[in-house]
């Protein structure tokens, strides 16, 4: 049974196995989204929890800091708190593809929320503080293990932390992951190198801060996602096609990058050095196994990330919060990976396999980018099914299904490469 209380969730007539006898709090490293979402959700069910961050709060963290909007409806306690700090709405997307041809898709009502992590982090933290969960910060995990009754994790400071349960929520560099073998690294062709810049307005301004531009190219995408009072601009490429085709140092990818877009108008401005910081998002969808035995991932730490769009909050918050319906609810620590495995799959497994299996296919020949939005320019009903589709709000199934029937020679090939994958894998 769910129920709310001040708009928050709280999981009640559920047995919490280990943690409800001995009152050990659960420890979710990470205070991130995901990990923020799992402390607040454990906390508001009144189990011990600490959360465990590298770094003192508040704290930055490089994003794009786009969330697709059903966020709201998937965490109607966030919307009223949204009000403390600074978010701008956009409800436009301007698409374009490698050879400049370009689409202005109209949402009809907001598609996404802009926030800058260094603030949004902080508010989920402290709806978490608020409900009950302790915040421990400094402590920076490096060494991780798991015996027949406890997790242990070592902070490089020396301090120790036990716990019966663990939400690992630690990034695409997960330590936890890694240290207990659930993750032992990620391929270079599973990553994306993300090239960034959080600017002031002072410094650099994007032409229109109603819409969000969007650009795919080979084997990458780019980004100007507009801000209250902050422009972030971005550009990405998959690590394995930047290692063996890009000779240049990230910020000069970045700098060129800015420096185009400039000379188009789209920009005003110049590139800020001090405002850079590449990072990697795993695009290779979810892990098969997100947990085992008394550790589960959530976040980044598991993969659940959009590899179409590039987004991971909306899904770092549910993972979050589905790693602690599992503490709550599963009987025995036996279960506890199985049960979060088939929530997570229940719920974004689909979407985010879907996600990878779009973003091979478009970026494996770049007419089709072009073919995608030739069609969105010539049908007003595609536009919207598009939208809808990057903005959470359609599933892979439907759009599947609509371009079908309006444009089936779009995902022809598509199709037939998924037909002919499931037949011979």
């Amino acid at each position: 049974m769910i129920r709310f209380h001040k708009n928050r969730p709280v999981f009640t007539n559920y047995f919490v196995f280990a943690v409800s006898s001995t009152r050990q709090p659960v420890i979710v490293v990470g205070a991130g989204p995901a990990g923020a979402t799992a402390a607040l959700a454990l906390a508001s069910a009144g189990i011990p929890v600490r959360l465990l961050d590298r770094a003192p709060f508040p704290r930055n963290k490089p994003c794009g800091g786009g969330i697709s909007a059903r966020v709201l409806q998937r965490f109607p306690y966030l919307g009223p708190e949204l009000s403390r700090i600074v978010t701008h709405t956009v409800s436009r997307m301007y698409l374009e593809g490698p050879d400049g041809q370009s689409a202005v898709i109209e949402a009809g009502r907001p598609a996404a929320l802009m926030i800058r992590r260094v603030e949004f982090d902080a508010l989920l933290v402290s709806l978490a503080v608020a409900a009950g969960a302790e915040l421990v910060p400094n402590a920076d995990i490096v060494q991780a293990r798991e015996d027949a009754g406890r997790v242990t994790l070592d902070a490089r400071d020396g301090r120790r932390f036990d716990a019966p349960v663990v939400i690992a929520a630690d990034g695409v560099h997960s330590v936890v992951a890694r240290r207990l073998g659930l993750n032992r690294g990620w391929p270079a062709s599973a990553v994306a190198l993300d090239m960034m810049e959080e600017t002031p307005r002072a410094q650099l301004r994007d032409a229109d801060p109603s819409t969000l531009w969007v650009a795919y190219g080979d084997h990458g995408y780019a980004y100007v996602f507009p801000k209250r009072d902050h422009v972030n601009a971005g550009i990405g490429y998959v690590l394995s096609h930047y290692r063996d085709a890009i000779d240049e140092a990230p910020y000069d990818v970045q700098r060129a990058f800015v420096d185009g877009l400039r000379a188009r108008g789209i920009l005003d401005g110049a590139s800020a050095r001090e405002h850079f910081t590449p990072f990697l998002i795993p695009i290779g969808g979810p892990l098969r196994a997100p947990g085992r035995g008394r550790v589960l991932l959530a976040g980044d730490a598991g993969g659940f990330v959009n590899a179409v769009t590039a987004e991971g909050i909306y899904y770092a918050m549910v993972s979050g919060e589905l790693a602690a319906r599992a503490v709550q609810s599963a009987p025995d620590v036996s279960t506890l990976a199985a049960r979060y495995r088939r929530a997570v799959d229940y719920e974004i497994g689909a979407e985010l396999r879907d996600s990878v299996r779009i973003q091979r296919y478009l970026f494996a020949d770049r007419r089709r980018i072009a073919q995608m939005i030739d069609g969105a320019n010539r049908e007003a009903a595609l536009q919207r099914i598009m939208i809808e589709f990057v903005t959470g709000f359609r599933s892979y199934r439907s759009l599947r299904r609509q371009i079908l029937l309006r444009s089936p020679a779009l995902l022809l090939p598509f199709l037939c490469d998924c037909l002919t994958k499931r037949t011979h894998g």
